[in-house]
């Protein structure tokens, strides 16, 4: 609770956001600030101010009123935060959630509230939008399936690795992770031997480390936030000395800048996901200013990660609607919901457009973990994969027919056509 109070007040100052007027659009936030995913959502949310100041909390010739919510990475919280937000405090947009499973819930709580838009934050569960998608919930940042398009072939083929073995947090967002790394790695000749599974907020990775194959290439890491640091501090104390490979949020930022030199065994993993952090797009380097230079460097990342990103993207979104329909929420916000569904997002990390299912195509980034001079870590580019869809350009029927991200949902095939 302490974290979001500090949320809401840092957020009220920084925007000077006073009580809600007629002429002010209520926006609602929801973001992980409890839990193993704190440190996720506060650069969430820095990537959310970083955007609202670039356009002076205003937009569509209204003032945006912010409110913040903090959640803990369940379903439940992310349905209590939202049903706060939407019954209490009565916002007409809520931007979030961040975490996988939290995702799942809001689309089906977004559902019974027709009355007000949803833009996702930044979870990324493939069946938030590929199953029984909402009319009123918009993701304008692709799924953990599509984060790890190019990946799988790139350890195959570059890498030479054929057989790995994946350790992954047991909810939907890191099934949709190992879901997409499967299909690239196996359609190239790659083995997983063996899937293991980890409650969210594990503390004690003793157990799982014991039972780590030797006669494998690579692990691939499918950890987040604390439990990522955890295991690489845990991991790094039993002498473990293998060969990684990163799932998207195992390298971002909220892991390569945590205390410790547990972070520095990821130097040289693979991985891929919505951001390069070296990428030399002008558009990239003029976020990454504008995200530097909205914080002190002791109350932000050298560079913003993808949960910053994402909230950030999502927010323009927003902006750029409210001012197409000159802040006209009426009718249902109809005109503001085809705007969003139309709308060709000019991101900082590639262009994005939504397909029927109001789900984001774009561009990826395979990568790999390198140490800069100053001793930081970062994501060096290594390829970049453009108009990644949801079904990964495997036909819908095909990708049907192998089934929703699970523990052990894709088989492991050499073609899945």
């Amino acid at each position: 609770m302490r974290n979001y109070l500090f949320a809401t007040v840092s957020l009220a100052t920084l925007l000077s956001v006073g009580a809600a007027q007629a002429d002010s659009v209520k926006v609602g936030v929801l973001a992980t600030l409890e839990g193993t995913y704190t440190v996720l959502g506060e650069d969430g949310v820095r990537g959310l101010k970083t955007a609202l100041g670039q356009i002076g909390n205003k937009a569509g010739g209204k003032d945006l009123e912010i409110i913040i919510q903090s959640t803990d990475a369940s379903p439940d919280s992310a349905v209590r935060g939202a049903r706060k937000l939407v019954e209490q405090d009565k916002v007409d947009i809520v931007i979030g959630p961040l975490s996988g499973s939290e995702g799942i819930a809001i689309r089906d709580y977004s559902k019974t509230q027709p009355q007000v838009t949803f833009l996702n934050g930044i979870s990324g569960a493939q069946e938030t939008t590929y199953v029984t998608p909402s009319e009123n919930f918009f993701r304008f940042n692709m799924d953990g399936a599509q984060w790890s398009a190019g990946l799988g072939e790139y350890v195959a083929k570059e890498k030479g690795y054929k057989t790995v073995a994946t350790i992954g947090e047991d909810y939907s967002f890191i099934y949709t992770q190992v879901f997409g790394f499967a299909l690239g790695f196996c359609a190239n000749g790659g083995e997983i031997t063996e899937r293991l599974w980890v409650p969210l907020g594990t503390k004690d990775f003793g157990s799982i480390i014991a039972s780590l194959p030797d006669d494998v290439d690579a692990i691939y890491l499918g950890l987040g936030g604390g439990d990522a640091v955890n295991f690489l501090n845990q991991y790094q104390q039993a002498g473990g000395d293998a060969k990684l490979i990163g799932g998207s949020i195992m390298v971002d930022g909220t892991v390569l800048n945590s205390k410790g030199d547990a972070k520095n065994a990821l130097i040289g993993t693979p991985s891929s996901g919505p951001q390069a952090d070296t990428w030399d797009d002008p558009k990239w380097q003029a976020y990454v200013k504008a995200y530097q230079d909205a914080f002190p460097p002791d109350q932000r990342f050298p560079s913003p990660s993808l949960l910053g990103t994402g909230y950030y993207n999502a927010t323009n979104a927003m902006a750029q609607c409210l001012d197409s329909v000159n802040g006209d929420l009426s009718d249902g916000q109809k005109a503001f919901r085809a705007c969003l569904s139309s709308l060709e997002l000019d991101a900082p990390n590639g262009k994005i457009t939504l397909d029927k299912n109001r789900q984001a195509i774009g561009t990826n980034f395979v990568t790999e973990v390198v140490e800069l001079g100053d001793g930081t870590l970062t994501n060096k580019l290594v390829k970049i994969v453009p108009n990644v869809n949801q079904t990964l350009g495997i036909s819908e029927e095909a990708f049907a027919k192998i089934g929703l991200p699970s523990r052990d949902v894709p088989e492991c095939k050499t073609s899945y056509e």
